[in-house]
């Protein structure tokens, strides 16, 4: 079979393309060649000699990359699929066509137009249709908005705007269309805002997510009393974020009656009965059928070409019909049955999960049309006791909740959606992300199964909220923070004494006590996580409790929060209260220092102070200093001789600070666990739950203790030290006790061969033991 050179070479850079951009390296590439394409090398003035195919494409891949050097893996480009590849392939197959002469160019693009539009009339019953091809999934709704104001408006080609002052057209969409369609076509079309009409949903009767079609046809009626001509209606095969349809049946009616164009939009939903009761409708078959860079398209019917070309619906440029190719390729690819395959495993994962989940306790679902509709919405909800300070239902935000899903289960596609009604729930959309993500039903399984771990979780964390907020009362030293979006246990801020502090200073305490608080507690061994909770939020300078297991004891946790702040507050100021004395103290230490630095010139004399002289006079002539070395004691705000203990030295503060109170507890020690529960505190259900408060949260890092003696080696040092007879000494260097010389039996002028050996490694200002105490016995 005979191939044209340039496509078989395009098809080859196309493999190589992918292979670099999805295994994420170059093969057999140089460590040389690798280092010009470094993040540094990236920036900088275009290149005079041109590159060739496969240095470009690895440098997009290190520019698509360069950010993620220190991510996981699995946020990395997706395997798009031979599918995928197609539709690739048909965006550089799209630029080769457009460079062939003019005649084979028109006929080779409307082969491809017409092939892709009569394939996609007849997957989704749509007869007699023709097809308009669009990136922006709002851009074919616009179109069908023009071709109607021309259909209506006989004149609008001529007149323009000022046609439309006869009769002002109006513009009927659902609530829960997508946010801001309706002002973008009103500002697109050149159409006020009042043109727009939007129709709430049922409150009385039927679903709350569909259009109430009894007020609709009211708003109708008033509006053509007051001279307007009703348009357009949006309606919904599937909504954005929950998948819910409306009544297409009846609005259908309502449209025929009033002379209205109905367009619905099928986001979410595959549904090839709704494409027979529009008039248009829009379909995103790329997320559908796992298919990257393939346009959205609107089928639509109408007979007049002349008023499609007004339009925009149709073009006289065959390159316009190009965009279709990318599609046209999938399709053929995919083919017929496999097309339906996709959408109906989609449909059964759907239906996979939502009878699961009626079997879970706490979890309530949200889906109107459980046998078509492939969208499941669901969230944790329990019923709390009556004298309850919150509503009778509460809801846990889902928020936590659905991102831990989706990083436990990553090809189960789940994500939050804020529904009116509801709330924050949890959607699972098999039809948009099966088919990138190649969902199968184990995954779904193991969606359950997770989940199944994390409803006791909650469970038991809404039950204990009450207790912590009373427990919480108890301390005045403590505020809770009242904060409905946390998942967690709560929130407490301490609030330290001192009413005589202005604002600014209150506050600055205020933080810093809390900060130091929130890092003491998460030094604790204990199954909680301590976290300065959501990053945006609006509470600061507090503290965020996360999940919390049956066996939590609140009193005792709260108790220690009191306890460790009051102790953190004390020794704070006991700090600042020291400053002065110590300044003073260090003001006396410096001409108690200059006071011996003049008696030791006094004693040595001028020659020993020259470096060299000095160092021959004192080997031939030892001589002893009488200045003893001193040391700065904080306590006690002064400076003292080096012969006192290091225990006397230690300042109270310090011993505040290290006192077993602050430090963490021993390993192996659980806090904050009613007895008999030690067991259980190795269960996977407290694992989850301190995966749970991690997500969504900025938890601040152990910090490193400080570098002091703690009060258990401290009394470990003092037991060890033996005990000293009155008058005699202890060598701070061996720690043994020196025997008392009697009375005449030093003798003058004479030293030994061990004593002489001593001197010399005495330090210069200090003298032995020994003759210290020979000092003291002359005095």
């Amino acid at each position: 079979m005979m191939v044209d050179p340039t496509l078989a070479e395009m098809g080859k850079n196309l493999n190589q393309a992918m292979k670099i951009f999805e295994d994420g390296q170059r093969p057999s590439e140089p460590d040389g060649e690798r280092r010009r394409f470094s993040r540094s090398s990236i920036p900088g003035p275009l290149q005079r000699d041109g590159q060739d195919v496969a240095s470009i494409l690895q440098l997009v891949q290190n520019l698509m990359h360069e950010e993620e050097e220190d991510t996981p893996s699995h946020r990395r480009m997706q395997n798009v699929g031979e599918q995928g590849h197609m539709a690739l392939l048909g965006h550089s197959l799209a630029a080769f066509i457009s460079v062939l002469d003019k005649d084979r160019l028109r006929k080779l693009t409307t082969r491809i137009a017409s092939d892709t539009t009569l394939w996609l009339s007849r997957l989704f019953r749509y007869e007699n249709g023709s097809a308009y091809y669009h990136e922006d999934d709002r851009e074919g709704l616009l179109k069908v908005c023009r071709l109607v104001i021309n259909a209506r408006y006989e004149d609008y080609t001529t007149e323009g705007f000022t046609a439309l002052n006869s009769r002002q057209p109006v513009i009927y969409q659902s609530a829960t269309c997508r946010p801001g369609l309706g002002q973008h076509l009103c500002c697109q079309l050149g159409l006020p805002l009042s043109s727009l009409c939007t129709v709430p949903c049922n409150t009385m009767f039927g679903s709350q997510h569909q259009m109430d079609v009894a007020l609709l046809d009211k708003l109708i009626k008033e509006d053509m009393e007051t001279g307007k001509l009703p348009l357009l209606l949006i309606a919904n095969a599937g909504t954005p974020w929950a998948g819910h349809t409306d009544k297409l049946g009846r609005l259908k009616e309502l449209c025929e009656q009033y002379g209205m164009w109905l367009h619905v939009n099928m986001p979410s939903l595959c549904l090839p009965q709704a494409a027979s009761r529009s008039d248009s409708i829009t379909l995103t078959l790329g997320p559908w059928l796992g298919l990257p860079a393939v346009p959205a398209v609107t089928l639509y019917r109408h007979d007049d070409p002349a008023l499609t070309l007004a339009a925009g619906l149709t073009s006289s440029q065959p390159v316009e019909k190009l965009r279709a190719l990318p599609l046209w390729l999938s399709l053929q690819y995919l083919g017929h049955d496999g097309i339906v395959e996709k959408i109906r495993h989609a449909a059964e994962l759907s239906q996979q999960l939502l009878e699961k989940l009626k079997t879970l306790a706490s979890i309530k679902t949200s889906v109107e049309d459980e046998v078509n509709s492939p969208v499941v919405v669901f969230r944790f909800s329990q019923e709390t006791s009556a004298d309850d300070r919150f509503n009778e239902h509460v809801f846990i935000d889902c928020l936590q909740l659905g991102e831990r899903l989706a990083q436990l289960v990553p090809a189960s596609g789940v994500d939050v959606v804020e529904l009116e009604e509801e709330g924050t729930c949890v959607r699972f959309s098999p039809l948009m992300t099966a088919a990138v993500l190649r969902t199968q039903c184990c995954d779904v399984d193991l969606l359950v199964e997770q989940l199944t771990e994390l409803v006791p979780i909650l469970s038991c964390t809404l039950r204990l909220r009450q207790d912590f907020r009373e427990e919480v009362y108890r301390h005045s030293a403590l505020s809770y923070i009242q904060d409905l979006s946390w998942p967690g246990l709560g929130a407490v801020r301490y609030e330290p004494r001192g009413e005589e502090l202005d604002d600014g200073k209150r506050q600055q305490e205020v933080e810093k006590i809390n900060s130091e608080l929130l890092k003491k507690l998460g030094d604790l061994d204990a199954d909680l996580i301590f976290s300065t909770g959501p990053e945006f939020g609006p509470e600061k300078d507090c503290i965020f409790i996360g999940m919390a297991t049956e066996d939590l004891d609140v009193s005792e946790l709260v108790d220690m929060i009191a306890t460790l702040g009051r102790d953190l507050e004390e020794s704070g100021r006991l700090l600042e209260n020291m400053t002065e004395v110590v300044r003073k103290g260090i003001q006396e230490a410096e001409l108690q220092l200059q006071k011996a630095n003049e008696e030791k010139l006094m004693e040595e004399g001028v020659l020993r102070q020259i470096p060299l002289v000095g160092s021959v006079l004192n080997w031939f002539s030892p001589f002893q200093s009488t200045v003893k070395g001193r040391t700065f004691n904080l306590a006690a705000g002064s400076a003292m001789t080096q012969q006192n203990s290091c225990l006397q030295c230690l300042p109270p503060c310090l011993l505040t600070l290290c006192s077993s109170s602050l430090l963490p507890p021993r390993a192996g020690q659980r806090l904050f666990r009613r007895g008999g529960s030690d067991s259980h505190s190795e269960t996977s259900s407290v694992g989850q739950a301190e995966d749970l408060s991690k997500e969504g949260v900025h938890s601040p890092s152990a910090p490193t203790p400080p570098c002091v003696l703690q009060p258990d080696e401290v009394t470990s040092e003092a037991l060890e030290r033996p005990q000293v007879p009155q008058g005699q000494e202890v060598n701070p260097l061996t720690s043994q006790v020196l025997a008392q010389p009697e009375a005449g039996q030093q003798e003058d002028g004479q030293m030994g061969t061990e004593e002489r050996g001593m001197e010399k490694i005495q330090p210069e200002g200090q003298q032995t033991i020994e003759e210290s105490q020979e000092d003291e016995t002359g005095r």
